[in-house]
């Protein structure tokens, strides 16, 4: 017989640290301690590897996304006590934190009293993005600087620069202003070593027409050259980017509102689990509900969603073609005139499969849509006839009845 001994050791932290810096290293010459992985080997062994997955650059972390926007009970709270079960070494975030739009000083108070009381809860720390929940207006503003001072700033850790980004300046909601496109290139010049550069913002806002008027195109020349991912909020749906051959993320929920039809939709309550390995970070998508205790019970929570006034539903599925032909994922939505706004409101939607049948959604998954008059839209797609994307030139008027309805839809090719 014979014995192997794994000898990584972690120094003790040689000098104080700031925020989350420390010092490590290893020492292999170091004796053997209780920290070390020894075992016993023989020519047979019941096992794969002993190369323990514990490189000292490595670390995890978690990013929450939006939990307002239409918030629903208990969510974000039981999300804090899943995560403290899990242990990340901090946890980011994306915006959208409180309801908001509101100039009323107290309701903004207690919305962000009511927030504080759960992320205090984190074994972690917690790093506050805003979004435009956030910061609607001045007033909120001002109280946003009031209580946690800057709307964007930056830390490093292990060799990883982190951009915590606003995007939100009332009136000019979804930009980068100038000056945080200054101090952005100024903190990239500054920091041109980092193994990885992260980056948090509200709003996708490289979706835009303009990039040159919203900022982005100008962020995106100062990360020219460099390693980063990019993680956003705001839309309340799943969807993975690549731009300029990096990850761009737009998150889903983490209480927000969500009509939670799953994964093929993109809607589902999560967090993103980031692990930083030496060269590159791995993403994962925990979901919510996937995140028990031993006893398999989530402690209640006090946390109330934001009342909703449900109109009754009625089924309604049906059958889209173009030129006779099906074509899958394209997305159908009941667009209803308000006539005090003037304006139309999508209400229902629904997504076409391989042979063209979808089922339309307003509240939960596939419960159909309230009665009514509306104009149905096709969201653009490559073969829609453009006159079909918008409910102001779309001719595809339908009623829906107090009961199941059936809609069948031929466009003509475009």
């Amino acid at each position: 017989m014979k014995h192997f001994l794994l000898g990584i050791v972690t120094a003790t932290a040689l000098a104080a640290a700031v925020g989350l810096s420390r010092v490590e290293f290893l020492d292999a010459r170091a004796p053997a301690t209780t920290q070390q992985l020894m075992i016993e080997t023989a020519d047979k062994n019941p096992w794969t590897s002993l190369q323990l997955n514990n490189d000292p650059d490595q670390f995890t972390f978690a990013v929450v996304s939006d939990r307002t926007g239409g918030h629903r009970p208990k969510v974000f709270s039981q999300a804090v006590y899943r995560l403290n079960l899990l242990q990340p070494q901090f946890v980011m975030s994306v915006g959208d934190l409180i309801e908001g739009y509101t100039t009323k000083e107290d309701t903004i108070k207690e919305e962000w009293d009511e927030f504080d009381s759960y992320v205090k809860k984190f074994e972690m720390p917690f790093f506050y993005v805003p979004g435009n929940h956030d910061l609607t207006n001045k007033i909120m503003v001002a109280k946003w600087g009031e209580r946690y001072g800057k709307r964007y700033y930056h830390f490093t850790y292990k060799g990883v620069l982190f951009l915590c980004l606003c995007s939100e300046n009332p009136p000019n909601m979804g930009t980068i202003d100038k000056e945080q496109q200054e101090w952005i290139d100024k903190t990239l010049q500054a920091n041109k070593d980092v193994r990885w550069t992260f980056l948090f913002l509200h709003k996708p806002i490289w979706t835009a027409k303009d990039l040159e008027a919203n900022g982005w195109a100008t962020v995106e020349k100062s990360l020219a050259g460099r390693n980063y991912t990019v993680f956003c909020g705001h839309v309340h749906r799943y969807v993975k980017y690549e731009r300029n051959g990096m990850e761009y993320f737009q998150l889903a929920t983490t209480g927000g509102g969500s009509r939670l039809r799953g994964t093929d939709y993109g809607e589902f309550d999560h967090v993103a689990w980031v692990t930083m390995k030496k060269n590159k970070p791995l993403i994962a998508n925990i979901m919510l509900d996937g995140v028990l205790p031993n006893d398999l019970k989530v402690p209640d929570s006090d946390e109330k969603g934001v009342p909703r006034k449900l109109r009754p539903t009625f089924p309604v599925s049906g059958r889209l073609t173009i030129g006779g032909q099906p074509i899958a994922g394209l997305t159908i939505v009941l667009n209803e005139y308000n006539a005090q706004t003037e304006r139309y409101v999508a209400v229902a939607e629904g997504r076409t499969d391989d042979k063209g049948r979808f089922e339309m959604t307003t509240y939960a998954k596939f419960d159909g849509a309230p009665a009514g008059e509306y104009v149905a839209t096709v969201v653009k797609a490559e073969g829609v006839p453009e006159i079909y994307t918008a409910p102001t030139t779309s001719t595809l008027k339908v009623r829906i009845h107090e009961m199941p309805n059936m809609l069948n839809f031929d466009l003509p090719v475009r």
